[in-house]
């Protein structure tokens, strides 16, 4: 199976790690990854900004970079949202790249999402004996609709104790250029939803959207908050590993 690794933005020029983190699970899992170094932004900055033109532009790059690929696999539930239900408003009136954005939503998955419903992860090799939350994003959960993917996928860790999270469907204050353009208000819906993460008594929040966990994660170490946040895919890769030092 191959799939073309969509890395983004954010985790290009911020957490690498969480790239290379999510093609070794996807090896492991048989899939022959590649990453097409053409790949440029998703245009989700822009397009949230009202900038469609430059939207489009930058969309139209990502689609020609990402052509052919039999599935494309992202880390980040915001862009793949971005993919699946920005792009046909963007190509309104330009009928091919109307049907090239059609054929890379069909083939386009987030992580988790990948995971679960495309390689049918039940059970995965090796460990993670923490206590976990996760803080499932605005963008996946609501626009995406990756609800039960990422949750599936951690009960397939095992020894991952999971912790349910009040008012885990709130958002996190990040919201792009929100956070900003109202920073006060953003970093008080942060401190709100650290308040919950914090009653849990976890050890990891997790997430599937770097954007978020670098707005919460920033704000835990103002606040001095021992918890790591973690990529979903880091905490698949750290499991898996240990498994692999066993053996």
């Amino acid at each position: 199976m191959k799939v073309a690794l969509f890395a983004t933005c954010v985790v290009d020029q911020m957490y690498p790690a969480v790239a290379e983190s999510t093609a070794r699970v996807l090896r492991r899992h048989g899939c022959e990854v590649s990453f097409p170094a053409a790949q440029v932004c998703c245009g989700q900055p822009a397009f949230n900004s009202g900038y469609f033109d430059d939207a489009r532009r930058v969309a139209a790059s990502l689609l020609d970079a990402l052509a052919g690929a039999d599935y494309v696999v992202t880390p980040s539930g915001s862009c793949a949202a971005m993919i699946h239900h920005h792009y046909g408003r963007l190509f309104e009136g330009d009928a091919p790249r109307l049907a090239a954005a059609a054929q890379l939503a069909q083939h386009s998955y987030e992580f988790s999402q990948f995971m679960v419903n495309v390689l049918k992860v039940e059970r995965l090799d090796g460990s993670f004996p923490h206590a976990v939350t996760f803080h499932p994003s605005c963008h996946g959960a609501r626009l995406l609709g990756a609800r039960h993917e990422p949750l599936a996928l951690l009960r397939a860790v095992p020894e991952l104790e999971l912790r349910p999270l009040a008012q885990a469907d709130d958002c996190c204050g990040f919201g792009g250029t929100f956070s900003v353009k109202l920073p006060e208000i953003s970093a008080a819906i942060a401190d709100e939803k650290l308040r919950h993460v914090s009653e849990t008594g976890a050890r990891y929040l997790v997430g599937t959207d770097l954007g978020c966990l670098m707005h919460l994660s920033g704000r835990m170490r103002r606040r001095g908050v021992a918890v790591e946040a973690l990529h979903i895919a880091e905490l698949v890769d750290r499991a898996q590993a240990s498994s692999s030092e066993v053996n």
